[in-house]
């Protein structure tokens, strides 16, 4: 089985049970074992799932302003958590891999295996979310054909990245790839180095 093998089905199950409740306050219960890669898949998806309803009702036009900022919070809160486990997730990898001696002409990739599973996560979430306006009943023909076209496009994504992440894994531990892991080092949720949080002035 390959890893995006493992990893789809994973992706399904967090998003189908998300639905079950369809609420952004609904506890995780991971069914996985903790601190096994498929329960970091697992939250990973969940954390996606959450922030995407987030993201949803944030542009709700009548939104309260006040609801607005606790909301935004949140939102800023679940992309650190979201960032915080790819890295772990690469940590995974760097660990699998640590003993594998590069080839001498061996070349990085753009971005880390985990960010690309990043990428498949959310293809999850567009293509079930892109489903469901195709089975809207209320919704017209015309719009649930654009959408079908618009779901098939994400499906063909969602192959093309799943083989480019299966080869990238199998070049790494060929040699043929090297992986480094980079921390995001992300500047505005560090109250050392946002100057709104240290008081800098401007």
């Amino acid at each position: 089985m390959s890893f995006t093998e493992l990893a789809r089905p994973i992706f399904d199950q967090a998003i189908r049970d998300y639905h079950r409740t369809d609420c952004v306050d609904t506890p995780i219960q991971n069914p996985y074992t903790a601190g096994t890669i498929e329960a970091d898949l697992y939250r990973k998806c969940w954390i996606d799932t959450v922030q995407w309803h987030f993201e949803d009702i944030i542009r709700d036009p009548h939104i309260d302003p006040a609801e607005a900022l606790v909301l935004k919070r949140r939102i800023d809160k679940s992309n650190q958590d979201r960032t915080d486990l790819v890295e772990t997730i690469d940590s995974y990898f760097f660990t699998k891999y640590h003993n594998i001696t590069p080839l001498p002409d061996a070349t990085i990739n753009t971005e880390s295996p985990a960010w690309a599973i990043d990428r498949l996560s959310i293809l999850a979430l567009k293509i079930w979310h892109m489903r469901e306006q195709v089975e809207r009943p209320e919704a017209s023909a015309e719009h649930r054909a654009t959408c079908q076209k618009k779901l098939d496009v994400l499906q063909e994504q969602q192959r093309d990245l799943s083989t480019a992440i299966d080869q990238l894994l199998a070049d790494i531990e060929a040699g043929r790839k090297w992986m480094k892991v980079y921390k995001q080092m992300k500047m505005y949720n560090d109250p050392s180095t946002n100057p709104v949080l240290y008081g800098a002035k401007s």
